[in-house]
Formats: C-alpha cells, sequence, structure tokens
C-alpha cells in the first residue's frame, strides 16, 4: 500500500489520502463513580490492557487520558514480531501486516577510505529477525496502532472507549483495604482540562489502577515509586519527512556513520515515501536536559545533510519532530507491594510501560516491551476479579516483567553505544566501523523480536525436566507458532493463532505415535481423562452450563494422515453453544508440507502435552500420561 505521496495524513490507511481524516475523539462524558480496573494513559501499554479487559463483559473497566482526542503521529514506529504475534491475538495482525513497512534488510555506511566526508555503503544485509516467527519486523505510526487497538475496543462486547482531557490530580490506595478483594482501595481524583469544562474535578473509585501514563508518570509518582539507573548524557534528534533524495538506500533501515559530523539510523516507513531519521546531536553535561540545546527542526535537517553527504536530502516536508536523551531507568518497584513483597501481599496498583522503565527509541522497544507488559498482566486481573485464579497471580506481573525490563536497559545501552559515533563524553575519536552494529542485532536478534523473552521457572513455568519431549517449545517463551492440516476440512492453521486474548488457557495434545484411534495408546487416554475423569482440569474448571472450552481449551495434533473426525472422541469435537453445534476445528494432522514435530523438536514416540498460558506462553511441558501432574500444576492457582 503507498500513501502520503502528497503530504503526511493520519487517519485511517484503508481511506485514500485524499478522503482520509483523522478520527475525533468520543464525546465528554462524566467519570464513572467506580470501576474494576482504572487504566491511566492512553499509549501501547494502556490501549493493549484496555483492548484485552473490553472483551469481559463482567469487569467493568475505565480508561482515561491527559491528552485532548487519540494520538495522529510521531512517536514509537516500530512493530516487533513478537508485537505482532500479539496483534494476532487480538484478530489484527493481517490488517497491520498489509498497511506496515516490512523491514527485510539493513545497510550499513561508514566514511569512504578515498573522501572521508563523504559515506559510502561498506554492505547489506537480510535483517536478522527474519525467520524468528511467521510475522516479520514492520514499520508503521504508532498512532495507526493505536487505532486499531481503539477501533477493537469501541466494538467489543463492553464498547469502551477512553475518557480524554483528564488530568491526574490525587491517587490514593488504602492499604487497610488492599487485601480484601471486594474493596476498592483505589480513589483517583481527576481535573477536566478541555476547554469547556476546565478545573471539574471527578473522583473514582477502582479495584485495580494500572498506571500506563509514560516516563513523567503521575501513577507512579503518587506511588512513591522510584525510576533508578543513568541519566542521560547524549541527545539524538527524531524527525518523520517527506523527502526527495539521491539516497540509494532510501527504503532500506541503514545505520550510516560519518567521519566528523556523527550518524544517522534512517529508517523507512509505511506507505512508500515516509522516513524516519534518528540524528546524533550534541553530548549533554552533568544535569543539563536536550531542551537546553536550544534546537530546531532545521538544525536537525542542517545536521542529516551533513553527515549523509554527498547524496542530496532535501526535506519537503516534516510530519514529526523531536529531540529527545538517552538515559535508561527502571522503576524499583512494578506495583504498590514492598520491595520484594515479603508478606506476600496482593498488589492493587501497578506500573507499565514508559512509566517503569525508561530508555532510547533508536531499539524500537519502547512501544515493543509496554505492549507486551499488560498483555501480560491482563489476562491476570480477569481471572482474578473473575474468581478463576488465585489473587496471587497478581504477584507474578512485577517478577516476570521487571526482569525483561532490565534486559531491555542493558540491550538500549549497549545498541545506543553502537550507534552513536561518540558514545559518551569521554570518547574523543569518532568511531567509524559499523561491523559492531551488525554483530550486535545478530546476537540480540531474538530479543530485539521478542521472541526469544522468557519468564523463569516458578508455579506458572515449570516442567523443566520433560523439555526434551518439544525443544522447539522453551518453557517460559512464547508458543512458537508452527502450522498443521485441520482434519475437518484440509485447510493448514498456524496453531499459535488459535491463542486468543480471551482469558482461555490451551492444551496443545501432540499425540504418540500410536495415534487416536487405537484405546491404548497415551493420546486416547489422555483424552478419556480430560473428558470424562472427575479430576480433570477441564471439567473441574468448567462452570456448570458452560461449553467445555470456555477456561481450558484443548487441541490434538496427529502423526496418522487417514483421520476422519466422526471416528474420534467427541471431546475433541464438542457439541457447543445454545444448538449444540460441533465444533471442528479442534483435531490437527501433520504433513509432508507442515510437519510441526519435526519443526518443533517433539519426540514422535513419545509425544507430549503442551500447556499455553492466556498470554501465549508456554507454561509446562508433560507427557501424555502425566495426567495427574497436569491436575496439580492447575490446582496451583486456579478456583472451582
Amino acid at each position: 500500500m503507498q500513501y502520503h505521496l502528497n503530504g503526511f495524513k493520519p487517519g485511517n490507511y484503508q481511506i485514500p489520502d485524499a478522503a482520509r481524516e483523522p478520527a475525533a475523539p468520543p464525546p465528554m462524558v462524566d467519570l464513572p463513580k467506580e470501576v474494576d480496573v482504572l487504566i491511566v494513559g492512553c499509549g501501547p501499554a494502556g490501549l493493549a490492557l484496555a483492548r484485552q479487559l473490553a472483551d469481559f463483559a463482567d469487569i467493568k473497566t475505565c480508561i482515561v487520558e491527559q491528552k485532548s482526542g487519540p494520538m495522529l503521529f510521531g512517536q514509537a514506529d516500530g512493530i516487533s514480531c513478537r508485537t505482532m504475534e500479539i496483534m494476532e491475538a487480538f484478530n489484527s495482525s493481517a490488517l497491520l501486516e498489509k498497511e506496515a513497512y516490512q523491514l527485510h534488510q539493513n545497510a550499513f555506511w561508514e566514511p569512504d577510505a578515498q573522501n572521508p566526508q563523504h559515506i559510502k555503503r561498506t554492505h547489506k544485509v537480510p535483517d536478522a529477525r527474519l525467520g524468528l516467527s511467521e510475522f516479520t519486523h514492520c514499520v508503521v505510526n504508532q498512532a495507526r496502532l493505536h487505532d486499531i487497538l481503539l477501533d477493537g475496543m469501541a466494538h467489543s462486547i463492553t464498547h469502551l472507549v477512553p475518557h480524554y482531557n483528564r488530568r491526574l490530580l490525587e491517587l490514593v490506595v488504602d492499604q487497610s483495604l488492599t487485601q480484601d478483594l471486594n474493596a476498592h482501595p483505589i480513589t483517583a481524583t481527576f481535573e477536566r482540562n478541555d476547554a469547556s469544562q476546565s478545573s471539574k474535578v471527578e473522583t473514582i473509585k477502582a479495584r485495580y489502577v494500572v498506571g500506563c501514563d509514560g516516563a513523567r508518570s503521575a501513577v507512579r509518582k503518587n506511588l512513591g515509586i522510584e525510576l533508578q539507573g543513568d541519566s542521560a548524557n547524549k541527545a539524538w534528534g527524531v524527525m518523520d519527512v517527506l523527502l526527495a533524495t539521491d539516497f540509494p538506500d532510501i527504503r532500506v533501515k541503514s545505520f550510516i556513520q560519518s567521519k566528523d559530523d556523527g550518524a544517522v539510523m534512517l529508517v523507512p516507513r509505511e506507505g512508500g515515501y515516509l522516513v524516519r531519521l534518528y540524528v546524533e546531536l550534541d553530548l549533554l553535561g552533568k544535569d543539563q536536559r536536550a531542551s537546553q540545546l536550544n534546537l530546531t527542526v532545521d538544525d536537525i535537517i542542517a545536521k542529516a545533510k551533513r553527515i549523509m553527504s554527498p547524496y542530496q536530502v532535501d526535506v519537503k516536508e516534516v510530519a514529526w519532530w523531536s529531540i529527545y536523551e538517552v538515559g535508561q531507568r527502571v522503576a524499583e518497584r512494578f506495583d504498590d507491594t514492598p520491595v520484594g513483597n515479603p508478606d506476600g501481599l496482593i498488589p492493587r496498583a501497578f506500573v507499565a510501560g514508559d512509566a517503569c522503565h525508561t530508555h532510547s527509541p533508536k531499539g524500537g522497544w519502547g512501544l515493543n516491551t509496554s505492549l507486551p507488559d499488560t498483555f501480560n498482566l491482563g489476562w491476570k486481573l480477569a481471572a482474578v476479579l473473575q474468581g478463576k485464579s488465585q489473587p496471587k497471580l497478581l504477584q507474578t506481573y512485577a517478577t516476570e516483567r521487571r526482569k525483561v525490563a532490565f534486559m531491555l536497559i542493558n540491550a538500549d545501552r549497549e545498541m545506543s553505544a553502537l550507534v552513536a559515533t561518540r558514545a559518551n563524553k569521554d570518547a574523543t575519536a569518532a568511531k567509524t566501523s559499523t561491523a559492531d552494529i551488525e554483530k550486535f542485532i545478530a546476537r540480540q536478534n531474538g530479543f530485539i523480536a521478542g521472541t526469544s523473552i522468557g519468564y523463569d521457572e516458578s508455579w506458572l513455568c515449570t516442567g523443566h525436566e520433560h523439555q526434551a519431549l518439544a525443544s522447539g517449545f522453551p518453557i517460559g517463551q512464547r508458543f512458537h507458532s508452527a502450522q498443521a492440516v485441520r482434519v475437518a476440512d484440509g485447510c493448514p492453521v498456524h496453531l499459535g493463532h488459535l491463542n486468543k486474548a480471551d482469558g482461555r488457557w490451551r492444551i496443545f495434545i501432540f499425540a504418540d505415535a500410536q495415534g487416536p484411534l487405537d484405546a491404548t495408546s497415551a493420546s486416547a487416554k489422555l483424552v478419556e481423562f480430560l473428558a470424562n475423569a472427575d479430576s480433570s482440569p477441564v471439567k473441574q474448571y468448567t462452570p456448570a452450563g458452560a461449553d467445555i472450552d470456555s477456561v481450558i481449551d484443548v487441541y490434538a495434533v496427529f502423526q496418522q494422515q487417514d483421520l476422519a473426525i466422526d471416528a474420534l472422541p467427541a471431546f475433541l469435537w464438542p457439541a457447543k453453544g445454545k444448538y449444540g453445534l460441533r465444533d471442528y476445528e479442534k483435531v490437527f494432522q501433520t504433513s509432508a508440507a507442515h510437519d510441526i514435530f519435526a519443526q518443533r523438536g517433539i519426540d514422535r514416540a513419545q509425544g507430549c502435552m503442551v500447556v499455553v498460558r492466556p498470554d501465549q506462553h508456554v507454561a509446562t511441558i508433560l507427557p501424555l500420561n502425566a495426567h495427574a501432574e497436569l491436575s496439580q500444576f492447575f490446582a496451583g492457582f486456579m478456583l472451582k
């Protein structure tokens, strides 16, 4: 798809440039007096959480934002492979994939040895993340990602829309009520800051609050949580531009280092014409802020032209620009419990996204770490609020995501130093090699893509002694999708795409060599246990009158090629809904073209079961005959 030819136009890219208009904010309405979950901030973390909770009719959610309406342009642009997988859980990946720029190559430029004042391409390489997921790394305006999440919220069963023009004045957590799960210990006071009703104060009570309100988070400050880490010592300019140029790699992500003028990181944007430039500026002194440099967009453009010499860079339009500082910080806590939570308290207030980790934007990690923060938290809040899981589930958010934040900070610190020609104020000689950048990208490709991020062993991630049964599904990491053939209609299906953001657990049965028609096989006995045994977790946790897959959804993948759906146990094609219609989309087989057993290292003789959390991460791997162990796993945190 091509757009922005005659100027940048925000809004829905499915509408032609000439007719496109940015979405208008919803009308101002009063805040509710009492909610289950209050979300502060409409960035990627806040909207991902709201999008997830919007699908639960029995959970009352409110999301507020200080700005006057939806984002129109600027800020993040990179969409990692893992973020695309999460968007697939919201049934939105296809639209995003179609509209975005897909990154397949990287180019590296250094000073020309024959004329050091000019740059020269050293080489191009395929992007290191290719093949880590069925999705490629994409680039699209963060505002467009927001639009898609907002659209999903508005069309959900709860028709959730944000309340804009609300500035948080005060947030109070009544500590005497935090361990009473029926209480609303959060009191938040907001001031309207719109033109018509400015200064009107509103108060809302909540069971839980999540601060997704950015690096200067008012929620974090009200909770007394400190950011810890390094202050900035480097300034960069960033701008989204439409330009006329003879630079040959204008549609390739490029790392450019000049001899004397600094570095540029060039990122092609969606639509075929828009380009983002990160431009290295000056070093900052102690306690100096980038705003004190008094630079304008013209200064950034002039610097980019010098760095990219001898190529012409004629900027025709600047859609958005900013100057930022490089610094890496992590919040001391991610919730309202004391550091380490020695008393095992149930948290009621959380921070996520930039509110708990700040860094440079060049790696594209801000959005791609923020959105998974709340994708981790959302299903846990829903499970506790719906009475499906023990409240200790909420303690795992900080444990799992704070580790990821430190990984992010360490990677960003290294990346920032590599991209700059002068990484810090002590460096005097310009660095002229891009080889280290290439090595870093190759070494960190799984982290950059988000696909190798995993959670440590715990009661939510266990069974490591059985990892060899399916070596391609690392416990704690996301379920690495691969295709299998649906038995009912012969359709190839990505199994990872069955893991939707609906709060359900999944059990994937990868059958042993005997197959489902042999009643003595381990897979047949497992299906019998799940369907009929009183200790079956599927039976235990399914509410009376609900569909059999409403809490734990079971799929089976067989190695045999001559299967017929009507010859299989009824549990694998259950009758559902008010009419008792059969679900024909739970049984799969391998084929020569789609052999998931070979692709994911699954033991063909023994088979195994892979249990997947509602956030798509592998929770445990068990032998097919480990019936008691499966029941014990779910009994560790589920409620009947």
